[in-house]
């Protein structure tokens, strides 16, 4: 679920909260001090923590200037049968087959792709001493929302429930985007995809090698007691039931917001808005706001979704929200899509320990790419954090920079279809069967999705759409990771958050006594 990080007008945060930021009394600020730093260590002797990047967590050498990737562009004609109908009409002849080769100029060398791509290997590692039979496949379809089929290029959906909201439709629309970008390279395929946001396959049911195999079920979220195979979420293409727009345009409208307000110049706070009604974590979270009593360094705002669809969406654009030097990150009832909006905001991400994870979180480092929060004790986590990085300006604003370059650098859409392609080209070799057209599926096209979709639902539809055909290929994929690689970077995750934890310890153990 999304909790959407947004600019707030002080009539709105009044209506959100009893207490407003600025209502702060003058006893509550002379009574409430920032904590003592007597006993950290200075960062200077700590440079594990803010070292250079490794090799398994650099990022792509950056494209070469001066030539345009090669591309070559893709028609799209919306009949009036198309606009009349859903999911029916499909042109014919079909788009090309066959990444032929144009008369572009000779393509550019291939980067390899960003390091978070090597957990394709770890999602597929359970299938991969007796591969995927159908029998597995079908044993998905007890929770999936649809079935996906690709044959020869052509996509065709058996939906088996309704799913939230759009979810189904603009996950579908993102895999017809990525049969156009790359026509001829998408492998025949046979998924199951469930859009709920908790995993469901559980790794002890099949720790047993006399069980069974494991259904390959993708979703947009795993955790490490489940096998769910994790897939880019639907919010890449947009979520038209509350306005946020595709990825793409709002990557680089939020890169363009982060200049409104320089980091010094941004409230010294940790903010947080969204929907505490969907997880206790988050009602505990509320209980961190500002109050006569005491202030914990965090503005937290309780979003009304109703309100703000009949208000046009007037108080939740995203790409004004950047005037915190601080953004909490919270799970709501199991990862949030929010994580890249308050990511990409320059701000350091307070990041509260989460128990689900997405296709690129895990390639995020504690104290490089965010600030840790504990679960248990957020309030205290997050006063900790603020005035930490209120006595450490220059190293937080380097960390919030870090994470905003990683967003906007590694998680272009260019690197979420190349994603989408790597992972499903390896799913595909697992395959023990040749996958066949279910008798109840229905071909999709971009053509029977946009052309007869409506408001923004179409506009979304039509702003992310693949407008052309890359001939210069995907990315190439890295290397699985190595055991003994694994427990060296769960290793230094632990230790990062291990130190400031203790940081965090001794400045409480430190703090000076309240008098009697």
């Amino acid at each position: 679920m999304l909790s959407t990080t947004t600019t707030v007008t002080a009539a709105a945060a009044a209506a959100a909260n009893p207490i407003k930021p600025e209502s702060v009394t003058a006893a509550t600020a002379a009574t409430v001090k920032p904590i003592k730093f007597k006993s950290e260590p200075e960062l200077d002797s700590q440079p594990e923590l803010f070292e250079s990047k490794s090799e398994s967590e650099s990022e792509p050498e950056s494209e070469p200037k001066g030539e345009p990737n090669p591309t070559r562009p893709i028609p799209l004609s919306c009949s009036r049968a198309n606009e009349t109908s859903t999911f029916q009409s499909c042109p014919s002849p079909p788009l090309e087959i066959t990444n032929v080769p144009s008369t572009s100029p000779p393509a550019q060398p291939r980067q390899q792709c960003p390091s978070y791509f090597r957990w394709i290997h770890e999602d597929l590692r359970p299938w991969r001493a007796r591969g995927i039979t159908r029998r597995a496949v079908e044993s998905a379809r007890r929770t999936a929302n649809f079935r996906l089929v690709v044959l020869r290029g052509r996509a065709y959906v058996e939906r088996y429930r309704p799913a939230f909201q759009t979810r189904d439709a603009f996950t579908l629309w993102g895999v017809l985007q990525l049969l156009r970008r790359y026509p001829g390279l998408v492998p025949d395929l046979d998924v199951m995809f469930d859009c709920v946001d908790w995993p469901v396959v559980k790794a002890d049911h099949y720790r047993n090698k006399a069980a069974a195999i494991p259904p390959p079920l993708f979703r947009y979220c795993g955790n490490e007691s489940t096998l769910d195979i994790v897939f880019p979420d639907w919010s890449f293409w947009g979520w038209p039931e509350i306005n946020i727009k595709p990825w793409e345009e709002l990557r680089k409208e939020i890169e363009e917001g982060n200049k409104q307000v320089k980091w010094m110049d941004r409230e010294p706070y940790a903010y947080w808005k969204g929907n505490p009604a969907v997880a206790e974590t988050r009602q505990q979270l509320m209980k961190c706001n500002v109050s006569d009593s005491y202030d914990w360094n965090a503005r937290i705002y309780a979003q009304d979704w109703l309100k703000e669809t009949h208000g046009g969406f007037k108080e939740s654009n995203l790409a004004s929200q950047c005037i915190h030097r601080y953004k909490i990150y919270i799970e709501g009832s199991a990862w949030s899509v929010s994580q890249k909006y308050i990511m990409a905001c320059d701000s350091l991400t307070l990041l509260v320990k989460p128990n689900y994870y997405d296709f690129f979180t895990r390639g995020l480092m504690p104290v490089q790419h965010y600030w840790p929060i504990r679960e248990e004790d957020k309030c205290r986590s997050i006063k900790f954090a603020v005035d930490w990085g209120n006595s450490h300006k220059q190293k937080v604003q380097s960390i919030g920079k870090e994470a905003s370059d990683f967003v906007q650098e590694n998680l272009k859409m260019d690197y979420v279809y190349d994603y989408m392609l790597h992972l499903l080209t390896e799913y595909s070799k697992l395959l023990r069967y040749k996958p066949t057209k279910p008798p109840l599926a229905v071909e999709l096209c971009a053509e029977s999705m946009a052309c007869s979709a409506e408001g923004l639902d179409r506009k979304f539809m039509m702003d992310s759409m693949v407008s052309s055909i890359r001939d210069t290929g995907p990315c190439d994929l890295p290397p699985p990771f190595k055991p003994a690689e694994l427990k060296m970077l769960q290793r230094r995750k632990d230790d990062r958050i291990k130190q400031v934890e203790m940081w965090e310890q001794r400045a409480w153990e430190n703090r000076p006594k309240k008098k009697l």
